[in-house]
C-alpha cells in the first residue's frame, strides 16, 4: 500500500472518529433540571426526524415541534409536577405561564449549551486518541492527523451551533399518545385562543394547552368555540373502527367520503348500519366500493346521502343538489363507478377517465352558477383536482372546502383559496389488512369552523395504529 493511500485512510479514520465521538456524547449526554412546575429530563436522540420533543410520562401524552434542523429529536420529559403551578398555569395565568416558558427557555439553553461543549470535547478526544493511535512516520505525520482531529471537531462545533437548537413557529405542533384512544390534546387545543383576550404568545398558549392536559387528562369537555365536522371515508365494512369514529364525531357532523363497504352488498349495509347515528348528522357519497343498495339503506336510516342528481331521499328520488347542513351549504359527487345491484356488485374498476372528469367539471360548473357552494364532497382525488381549479375562480375571501378520499393517505392543505381535506383511510384499508404489517393507520380529520358566514378556523389530522393503538394529531391553523 503505497504512503499516499495510507495517509488518507488515516485522515478518513480520525474524521470517523470525529464524528462518531461527537454523535456519541449527543447520544448519550443527559440533564436533570428543576423547574417550578416540577422536574424535567432532558436529553437528545440521535437518527430521527429534527424535532423539540415535549412529553409527560405520568399521563402518557407529549407534543413535537419540527423546530430542529439536525436529524436529532432534542426530548424534554417531565419527571414531576407541582401540581399548584401547573394548575395556574392551565387556568391561563400570564404571570406563572410566562414565568414557567422563561424558566423553560432557559434551562433549555443551558443544557444546549452544555451538550454542544461535551459533543464538540467528545469530537476532539475520538478523534485525537485515533491521531495518537494512528501515530508513524509511514502513515501520516501526528501534526497532521492532530490538525484534522481540530479541524473537525471545529466544523461539528459549527454544524451544531447553527442547527440544533430549535427554531421557527411554533403554530403546526404534532400531539401524540400511546393507548387506544383518540388524543385529548385536540379537546385541550379547543380552548386555546390565539387573540389576545387571554394569552398573545404563540408558546404560552401551547403551554396552557400542555397544561390542561396534565391536569385533567380524562376530561372531555366541550368547548365552545363553534362547531366541528369529522372528516372520515374508506371504512372498508370494518366495524371494529366505528368506536373511533363515535368518540371523535360525538355532537359532531360526519363528512363520510366514500367506501363505507367493500362489496356494498346488503349483508354488508347491514353490518355498517350503526355507521347513520355516530355524528349530529351523517352526510355521505358514494365510492367506488359502494353500491346503489347500500346508499338507499344509509338514506332510509337517516343519513344526507349526497349524489350528482341531489340529495337522494328515503322515500325514492332526489331532491336539492345544495343542502344545508348546520348551517353550511354542502354538495356531493358520489363515485361514477359505484357498484351496481344489477350487476352483482361487480367491480367496476378505481380509474376515473378523462370523459368522467369532464362530466364532473360540467356539473360543477353549473351547480356554481346556481350558488356558492360551502363544502364539496367526492371520493376520487381527480374530481378533487377538477374541483380546485374550478373553485378558485371564485375568488372567495374564505376558502372552500374539497372533501376526498379513496387513496388512504391524508391531506390537509389550502392552496389559493381552496382547503382540500382527505382524513385518510378510517378503516385502516379494511379488516383484511389489519394482519398486515404494513397496514395503512387509522386516520380521520376534525375541522373546527363557524357557520356564519361559514369560516374554516383549524383541522385537526389523526392517525391511530391499528396495531398499538398510539395516536397522533396534528393541528393547522387557518389565518
Amino acid at each position: 500500500m503505497g504512503h499516499k493511500l495510507r495517509s488518507a485512510l488515516a485522515v478518513l479514520l480520525v474524521v470517523v472518529a470525529t464524528v462518531a465521538g461527537g454523535v456519541l456524547a449527543l447520544e448519550t449526554f443527559t440533564q436533570e433540571r428543576s423547574l417550578s412546575v416540577g422536574r424535567i429530563d432532558l436529553n437528545v436522540d440521535v437518527g430521527h426526524r429534527g424535532a423539540l420533543d415535549l412529553y409527560v410520562p405520568l399521563v402518557d401524552w407529549g407534543v413535537r415541534f419540527d423546530t430542529v434542523r439536525l436529524p436529532v429529536r432534542v426530548k424534554v420529559d417531565v419527571r414531576a409536577l407541582n401540581r399548584q403551578v401547573l394548575a395556574s398555569a392551565a387556568g391561563g395565568d400570564v404571570p406563572a405561564v410566562r414565568g414557567l416558558r422563561e424558566e423553560a427557555t432557559d434551562a433549555l439553553r443551558g443544557y444546549l449549551r452544555e451538550l454542544i461543549a461535551v459533543s464538540v470535547l467528545g469530537a476532539l478526544l475520538a478523534g485525537g486518541l485515533v491521531a495518537l493511535a494512528l501515530r508513524s512516520g509511514h502513515v501520516a505525520p501526528m501534526r497532521r492527523l492532530l490538525l484534522v482531529a481540530l479541524g473537525g471537531a471545529a466544523v461539528w462545533a459549527v454544524l451544531l451551533v447553527v442547527l440544533l437548537p430549535p427554531r421557527g413557529r411554533l403554530d403546526t405542533p404534532e400531539y401524540y399518545a400511546n393507548g387506544p384512544d383518540i388524543p385529548v390534546a385536540l379537546a385541550a387545543l379547543e380552548d386555546i385562543r390565539r387573540s389576545g383576550d387571554v394569552l398573545g404568545d404563540e408558546l404560552d398558549a401551547q403551554l396552557v394547552g400542555l397544561a390542561r392536559l396534565v391536569r385533567s387528562p380524562g376530561e372531555r369537555q366541550e368547548i365552545e368555540r363553534g362547531p366541528r365536522m369529522v372528516v372520515a371515508s374508506d371504512l372498508h365494512n370494518n366495524v371494529l373502527a366505528l368506536p373511533t369514529l363515535e368518540r371523535a364525531s360525538n355532537g359532531a357532523t360526519v363528512l363520510f367520503a366514500g367506501d363505507l363497504t367493500d362489496r356494498g352488498t346488503p349483508l354488508e349495509s347491514t353490518v355498517t348500519r350503526r355507521v347513520v347515528a355516530t355524528g349530529r348528522a351523517f352526510v355521505a357519497i358514494a365510492g367506488n366500493h359502494d353500491s346503489d343498495v347500500s346508499m338507499r339503506q344509509l338514506a332510509r336510516r337517516g343519513a344526507i346521502v349526497l349524489t350528482r342528481q341531489g340529495r337522494l331521499l328515503p322515500a325514492g328520488g332526489y331532491g336539492a343538489k345544495v343542502v344545508r347542513v348546520e348551517g353550511v351549504r354542502m354538495a356531493g359527487y358520489g363515485s361514477p363507478n359505484m357498484r351496481l345491484s344489477t350487476q352483482d356488485y361487480a367491480d367496476r374498476g378505481a380509474s376515473i377517465s378523462t370523459a368522467q372528469t369532464e362530466a364532473f367539471t360540467t356539473w360543477l360548473q353549473q351547480l356554481l352558477e346556481a350558488g356558492p357552494v360551502d363544502v364539496l364532497m367526492v371520493h376520487e382525488p381527480e374530481f378533487a383536482a377538477a374541483a380546485v381549479t374550478e373553485l378558485r375562480r371564485e375568488r372567495r375571501v374564505r376558502p372552500p372546502v374539497v372533501v376526498f378520499g379513496h387513496t388512504h393517505r391524508q391531506v390537509v392543505r389550502e392552496v389559493r383559496g381552496v382547503l382540500e381535506v382527505n382524513g385518510g383511510t378510517l378503516g385502516a384499508g379494511g379488516t383484511g389488512n389489519l394482519a398486515e404489517p404494513e397496514a395503512d393507520a387509522l386516520g380521520l380529520a376534525v375541522l373546527r369552523y363557524s357557520a356564519d358566514p361559514f369560516r374554516v378556523l383549524a383541522v385537526d389530522s389523526v392517525r391511530i395504529d391499528p396495531g398499538t393503538g398510539s395516536a397522533r394529531a396534528q393541528r393547522l391553523r387557518l389565518r
